[in-house]
């Protein structure tokens, strides 16, 4: 694994995952994008042993796009409060097989998190254990048989985008697992971490980083 490095600083390393990497260790034992990047930082800069990474938040294995890592502990709790607070700007593209019922609006739902089929179900209205989940969206284009959104998140819960998006029956090209008819080859589906915006935690410096979709022929077509 290699990794394509967006934006690198005293403070932070914000990465472009491709779909299948996983950003953090779990029980298969695969290398993880925190692995790689404690080794690539220890070299990069001649550090003894195992370099400090942080990670603030998750994107899903089968997912590509935007990670945030950190350098050191104060830009971790920095960046844990910028997410908590919600003073991050996540814009996702997503790839479905139908349009929303309205080319640009929002969906504001309830979502419960299933942790024995690592799955989250959505409600119309509160219930015990849910969370309320809210994103907007917009069509970007239209192919023959699948179209682009793009996702502003404006909460941060487990597979939101993933979930809220199967609900209303536009369901993420190779995401099974939210209603897609079938899988894509590699097991990847085609939501993309696309933008972030957000102020650096130390320098206070606004820091933009546009993320590149990977290469195969849904995406490319998307691009023209």
């Amino acid at each position: 694994m290699k990794l394509d490095v967006l934006h690198e600083d005293n403070h932070l390393l914000i990465i472009n995952k491709r779909p299948g990497d996983l950003a953090q260790g779990d029980k298969t034992g695969d290398a993880s994008i925190l692995d790689i990047a404690e080794r690539y930082v220890a070299k990069k800069y001649k550090k003894p042993g195992k370099a400090y990474i942080g990670l603030p938040h998750r994107l899903d294995r089968p997912t590509s796009g935007i990670v945030i890592l950190c350098r050191t502990s104060k830009a971790l709790e920095r960046m844990n409060t910028i997410f908590k607070n919600r003073t991050i700007k996540k814009v996702y593209w997503a790839v479905v097989d139908r349009l929303p019922l309205e080319g640009e609006g929002s969906l504001s739902n309830y979502l419960r998190k299933d942790e024995k089929k690592n799955k989250s179900f959505v409600y119309d209205n509160e219930i015990k254990g849910s969370s309320f989940a809210k994103l907007k969206y917009k069509v970007l284009k239209s192919l023959e048989r699948y179209h682009l959104l793009e996702v502003t998140l404006e909460t941060g819960r487990h597979h939101q985008i993933r979930a809220q998006l199967g609900h209303v029956g536009s369901h993420i090209k190779g995401d099974v697992k939210y209603g897609a008819r079938r899988a894509n080859k590699d097991l990847s589906i085609h939501l993309h971490a696309r933008r972030v915006e957000f102020t650096h935690p130390v320098s206070k410096e606004k820091i933009t980083v546009t993320a590149p979709p990977p290469k195969d022929s849904i995406w490319s077509a998307c691009l023209k």
